[in-house]
């Protein structure tokens, strides 16, 4: 099968069973947003949506989170992976985003990724879950699933990754393509031990054709 069909059946098959896909972070405004996304890093979604709301009750807004302490903050996170870090992370991102942006979070990757703890995968998720931009988020789930897909080939860096998706995908799917990438990473095509027999995509999968191969 040729890429461009690999994902024409890709595009197909979630457009048709998962058309409203979106991040399982619990938030209700793009800083709320913002603040779960650098939380989630190398953490679950469900570990972040437990702890997020005492967080936004005590910061609801950019100007609370600038003027509190690391310390403070570090007391409400203190469950997530590298507390210490997005601590700091977080108190730098408020004071930033008051300073610079007047409190509103920005739409450009090159104006998000100047905040604390706001890589391009950060950056890209706000752009596309926020103001619905085509970015393509390359995270483990993505990076893995559209690997074994077919949908990439010879890309060993999560940007090189995102350009191929980028590239290939229709521009009015890249957003929501984020999140079908995920969503069967984290719960289909698992890392160590792939649900392949459960899996409804395997007749376009790459790598299942090439673990699942007929002999005789």
């Amino acid at each position: 099968m040729l890429k461009q069909e690999r994902y024409q059946e890709f595009v197909n098959y979630f457009s048709t069973h998962n058309p409203d896909a979106q991040t399982e972070l619990n938030y209700s405004n793009p800083y709320e947003l913002l603040v779960a996304v650098i939380l989630s890093a190398q953490c679950t979604d469900k570990r972040i949506n437990q702890i997020t709301p005492a967080l936004f009750e005590r910061y609801p807004d950019p100007e609370t989170l600038a003027a509190s302490s690391v310390d403070e903050v570090f007391s409400y996170i203190r469950s997530v992976s590298y507390p210490n870090n997005k601590a700091k992370h977080l108190v730098g991102m408020a004071q930033k985003l008051c300073d610079e942006f007047k409190g509103i979070v920005p739409e450009k990757i090159e104006d998000l990724v100047k905040l604390p703890g706001v890589g391009r995968k950060t950056a890209n998720v706000i752009s596309s879950v926020v103001y619905n931009n085509p970015a393509m988020a390359v995270d483990t789930h993505v990076f893995r699933v559209s690997n074994r897909l077919g949908l990439t080939s010879r890309a060993t860096t999560p940007l090189a990754v995102e350009k191929q998706l980028v590239k290939f995908l229709p521009k009015e799917t890249i957003a929501i393509a984020h999140h079908w990438l995920i969503l069967h990473g984290r719960y289909i095509c698992l890392a160590r031990k792939p649900k392949c027999e459960i899996c409804p995509i395997t007749y376009f999968c790459k790598y299942f054709e090439k673990t699942h191969k007929v002999v005789g």
